[in-house]
């Protein structure tokens, strides 16, 4: 593993087993065994390696869901994809999606909080994008879709905390469960 690889996973351990404002960059650099500078040189600052690290590992997650999200007339079936793409990533990614969602409840204006909002806006537009062509096919969605995106990744996001705590397994039973819940509040 390269310097600027080791650095990534040492921030991604440290930042999740502690929390984002608990660790400094001496810290990670002690961990990683490399210098300030070289931390500096890849990354900038710590806000710097927080950035580049959810950019680039949740890049397999943005790519996934907005394939998933593309409607093609069956809505059901879209969101057993977004909720399959999504439920993959976490168990492939458990720390790091651990970190997005602890970082998620950080203050507005707190830096960590502004790179993961940064990463739930993508999402939430994809959903929202993919709700609003689905209205075009169920009339009583319409001027709903904002509200479905955020509703949806919330309920996959609880679902995912719980496989993260060790509640429930992130299986097809799972999958369908989420989906045949999301479906009955906007069927209804």
């Amino acid at each position: 593993m390269d310097n600027r690889a080791r650095i990534l996973e040492t921030a991604l351990q440290l930042f999740t087993g502690r929390g984002y404002d608990a660790i400094g960059v001496q810290e990670i650099c002690e961990t990683a065994g490399v210098t300030k500078p070289t931390l500096y040189h890849y990354f900038g600052n710590k806000r710097g390696l927080l950035d580049i690290l959810v950019e680039e590992r949740c890049a397999p997650l943005i790519s996934d869901l907005a394939a998933a999200a593309a409607y093609g007339g069956d809505l059901p079936l879209s969101l057993q994809r977004v909720v399959e793409a999504c439920f993959s990533f976490a168990a492939r990614e458990p720390l790091l999606y651990r970190l997005l969602l602890g970082l998620w409840f950080a203050a507005p204006e707190h830096d960590a909080y502004q790179v993961v909002a940064a990463l739930h806006e993508r999402e939430h537009h994809i959903l929202e994008d993919m709700f609003l062509a689905a209205s075009k096919d169920h009339g009583n969605m319409r001027g709903k879709e904002q509200t479905y995106a955020a509703t949806f990744l919330g309920m996959i996001n609880n679902y995912v905390g719980l496989f993260l705590n060790g509640y429930l397994e992130l299986d097809p039973a799972a999958e369908r469960q989420a989906v045949r819940q999301f479906s009955y509040g906007i069927y209804s």
